[in-house]
């Protein structure tokens, strides 16, 4: 019932930045769980972020945490995620996923997803 829609995604060189949005459709994103996840090609789907409601309870993977940065502005019904010192392997389509009642890093805990929005980082 809660869509989300992602972009910001883009081009940058290694140890740039780039800030990804995650708008709610159809529904706003109160009391839903929000998760950033991304997939490389010829790899698994895997988690990057997870934020709850209050937005107090944040989540990282080891491969991000102090360089990523995930932030909800439910006023606007958006979903935050600020990359910072970007890597070449942090390239990936990245994913936001909403869920009703679980903050997890399984991507089977979401119940809805975007469509993705690619971020490549050059050498």
């Amino acid at each position: 019932q809660v869509q989300p829609v992602e972009s910001g995604g883009g081009l940058v060189q290694a140890g740039g930045s780039l800030r990804l949005s995650c708008a709610a459709s159809g529904r706003t994103f109160t009391g839903y769980v929000v998760g950033w996840f991304r997939q490389a090609p010829g790899k698994e789907r895997e988690f990057v972020a997870t934020i709850n409601w209050s937005g107090q309870a944040t989540d990282y993977a080891d491969s991000v945490k102090g360089r990523f940065t995930i932030s909800r502005d439910n006023a606007k019904n958006t979903v935050y995620l600020q990359m910072n010192s970007l890597k070449p392997e942090d390239s990936a389509i990245y994913y936001c996923a909403s869920a009703a009642a679980i903050r997890s890093r399984q991507a089977v805990h979401y119940d809805y997803w975007g469509q993705g929005t690619q971020v490549t980082v050059s050498s």
